[in-house]
């Protein structure tokens, strides 16, 4: 069999109630990447680019465009915008941006994403880790790392650019209103070391400062706490219409049903209620900081 420019074999040819879904982790072998790369590669071959040449002029690897060109990994906007100009595309490349944006995120969340990115507001109450929205990158590395089955390194760092692209709804405009409850255990358990947690709190408190941010503890001595059926997130579409995402164990389910959100959104009214103001939270923030 031939083998391509990098050594390596030729690309093969590739042919309203409750939503639940068992999660896969696996490489985003998916149409619009297949797509998006078969077209990465006819635009380079005709300008007469090998993947070494055009990876230098885009500041990637050719293993790495490779990767693109096969389908195997989502590239980052910044790329997809050089590849579209170096290339003279004329947006062909462009007009698959949007679609490559959502298929970065593993199947199971994509729906999610795309709530993320539309709510007025989102409330969200986590119990064992701090919430994806408000990690920082390192504590990101850290948590996919303990995954078991494991996940490979490419896997890891795709999750990674995904989690990090949705913190765009912190500079949005209008600014959408963002709630986080958070139990005490999440941001005790020093998760890829205290160096990792001592960034994670700091980003925490800046994150709390924001003006429609609303950072609050759920203290582990509460004798009172509506959640214990585990972690939700709320999310209000213009309108008025809500949606309430939930997972755990590998499964995700994102309800519609107006009955079950409203009971949802209520539930989460009385577990801010027990919690710590946020201005509570934001100085008992700073005092596990003291502690670390």
């Amino acid at each position: 069999m031939a083998l391509d420019e990098t050594g390596t074999e030729p690309d093969a040819e590739v042919g309203g109630a409750p939503q639940t879904g068992k999660r896969s982790e696996s490489r985003p072998e998916n149409g619009v990447a297949v797509a998006f790369g078969r077209q990465l590669k006819l635009l380079r071959i005709r300008a007469g680019l090998d993947r070494p040449e055009f990876g230098r002029l885009v500041g990637y690897a050719a293993q790495s465009i490779a990767s693109f060109e096969q389908g195997r990994r989502i590239p980052q906007p910044e790329f997809v915008d050089k590849a579209d100009r170096l290339l003279d595309a004329g947006g062909l490349l462009l007009a698959l941006k949007d679609e490559l944006a959502r298929a970065q995120y593993p199947a199971f969340f994509r729906d999610m994403a795309r709530l993320e990115a539309e709510a007025v507001e989102l409330c969200a109450y986590d119990t064992h880790i701090v919430n994806g929205l408000v990690q920082t990158e390192e504590y990101m590395r850290a948590v996919l790392a303990m995954r078991r089955p494991l996940l490979d390194q490419e896997t890891i760092e795709l999750r990674v650019s995904a989690r990090l692209a949705r913190q765009e709804i912190f500079s949005r405009w209008p600014a959408p209103l963002l709630s986080f409850v958070m139990e005490e255990g999440a941001l005790r358990k020093q998760l890829g070391g205290k160096a990792v947690m001592r960034g994670q709190l700091e980003q925490l408190l800046l994150f709390g400062a924001m003006r429609n941010v609303e950072l609050q503890l759920m203290p582990l001595d509460r004798e009172d706490n509506a959640g214990v059926d585990g972690p939700f997130t709320v999310i209000t579409k213009q309108g008025g219409e809500q949606f309430v995402y939930m997972e755990v164990q590998g499964r995700s389910n994102l309800l519609t049903d107006r009955d079950e959100t409203r009971l949802a959104a209520a539930r989460y009214g009385i577990i801010r209620s027990q919690a710590l103001t946020p201005r509570e939270t934001l100085r008992f923030i700073e005092k596990l900081l003291g502690d670390l």
